[in-house]
This record gives structure tokens, sequence and C-alpha cells, in this order.
């Protein structure tokens, strides 16, 4: 048995820059985190702990009980960063700076006459936070949601977590409904999660099981473990190392180590010791017949 790891995994500078920004802060008892900070449950912890004040994503509509607000790496609309500061509440704004990119992307195309489309979760802070200033929009989760839009001009954004060829799939289907429209599709997934979905092709054919290291929320993480899954390869998502033990690789050879865009240097420290140990151990365990590997599609 043996451990081969994605070239490209873990996290993004996005991710990076907002966790320094919030364990800069001097004072956190006194500002409101306005969500999650990351889809990370280590990282929520450590706040909570420090004495943030955590807001619900649900509530993100509900005023913020202290003065000084953070605004999470996701980002939010225009609109409700302008009624935060109308409330008389102080920002300490960490949106990323590629999700600023699809909000000015989004926004270009409104002014421009498009009717937008953003390819993505549909109840995702950023997918809300894209949609809140757009005069109208339709969101694409699935092509359950394409359809004859009525519209001269159509503008199709992504969620910047959004898989390539999921994108690409969808808007060929937006423009065999909408024939008679002007499409304008803007690629607004970011590079970080390009690379790590390219590294994770690369890698599903040279291994049988996948261990994917995120938090359970992270969409960019889900989106990795699906692809494995679509892939044939075996997906075992852990938000940390003590969910590991040698009994889940009985029968495998061959283990990828992948990591969503929000999980810690660290994490993926643990997780790689801990399966150091397991290949250990792994020679002491009866052997059991290889699993058959399927080809990447």
């Amino acid at each position: 048995m043996r451990l081969i790891k994605a070239a490209h995994m873990g996290m993004c500078f996005g991710v990076r820059d907002a966790i320094a920004a919030a364990r800069q802060v001097e004072t956190p008892t006194t500002i409101t985190i306005h969500g999650q900070l990351v889809h990370n449950p280590v990282v929520n912890r450590e706040l909570a702990a420090r004495g943030f004040l955590m807001q619900s994503e649900r509530d993100r509509d509900m005023a913020p009980p202290t003065e000084r607000v953070l605004i999470t790496a996701h980002g939010v609309s225009n609109a409700h960063r302008a009624r935060l500061m109308a409330a008389g509440k102080t920002l300490i704004d960490t949106t990323c700076p590629l999700v600023r990119r699809a909000h000015a992307a989004a926004l270009g195309l409104a002014d421009a006459g498009y009717h937008v489309l953003i390819i993505g979760k549909r109840n995702h802070v950023e997918v809300l936070g894209l949609a809140g200033d757009l005069p109208a929009h339709d969101i694409i989760e699935s092509e359950a949601d394409v359809r004859d839009f009525h519209q001269q001009r159509l503008g199709i954004i992504q969620q910047t977590t959004t898989v390539r060829e999921e994108a690409e799939r969808l808007h060929a289907l937006i423009r065999a409904a909408n024939p008679q429209a002007d499409v304008r599709f803007i690629n607004t997934i970011c590079q970080p999660t390009r690379d790590r979905q390219e590294a994770l092709e690369e890698l599903l054919a040279k291994v049988d099981v996948m261990v994917v290291v995120g938090g359970r929320e992270s969409n960019n993480t889900r989106q990795l473990k699906a692809r494995c899954e679509q892939g044939g390869v075996r997906a075992v998502h852990i938000e940390g190392p003590d969910e590991l033990s040698v009994t889940q690789f009985a029968g495998h050879e061959t283990i990828g180590l992948t990591a969503g865009t929000s999980t810690l240097p660290e994490t993926i420290a643990a997780v790689e010791e801990k399966l150091e140990q397991i290949l250990a151990q792994h020679a002491r365990l009866p052997r059991l017949p290889s699993r058959p590997h399927k080809r990447v599609a």
C-alpha cells in the first residue's frame, strides 16, 4: 500500500487571509462574525473559544449585536454591506478578492443589459451575496433549472467553487434552450478551485481510494468527493485524522490524499501522519483481494 498526495490541495489565499485577519483581532469579544468565517469546524471552534460572537448564516438578515462586524470570506452583497454601515456598524471585511471579482462580473453583465444566470448552490451564502445586488436573476443549480428564459441577452457567471465540467455542461444546455438569446459566459470559478480540481483529475487514475479532507459544509470539498465517486474511486471524506482507521483501507493498494480550500495545513499534516501510520499497520493485516480499479471517465 502507498500514499499519493495531490499536487494542489488545501487552503487557498482567500481563506488564509480571512483567518489571519481574524487572528489579528485583539478584542474578539467585541466583534460578531457575520456567518461562518470559512466552512471549517476547526477554525470556527478556535474563533468561538477566543470569544468572537458567531452569527448563524441563516440569521445574516438580522442586525448583529456588536458595533464591529466581520464579513466572511464568502462576502455579502453591496446592498447588505450598505445596510450594516447605515446601522452604524464598523466592518472588518475579509471577502475573498476572487469572490469580489465574481460580484463585479455579475454587476457588469446586469449594467450591460444582460439577464444574469448564476450557476451555483441556491442557498449558499456566496450565491446569495452574488444575487443580492442584481435587479433580476436566476440561479442554475442543476439541469432542472434550465429553461427558455425569454430574454434577448443572458449573462452567465458561476459560484467560485463550481466544478468546471458542470459549469460547461449547464452553459451548453442554457444555449440550447435559448437559441434566440445573445449569451455571454464569464468564467468566475476561482483559480485555486480549478487547481485542486485538475490535481484531483490527475490523481484519480492512480489511486483506488481517496481521502478528502475538509468541512462537511464546504462546497468545494463536497465537490471533490463527488468527482471521486463519479470517477469510480471510493472517497473517504473526513474533517480530521481521528476519523481514520486502518480497517477503512483493507483491500486497497493506493491511497490518494486531497483537501478542500478551507482546510488548514496543520490538519492536512496530521491526516498525512495518520495515513503513514496506517500504511505501517497495513502489513500486519490479513491480505484481502484488491478492489478492481475503475478508469476515470
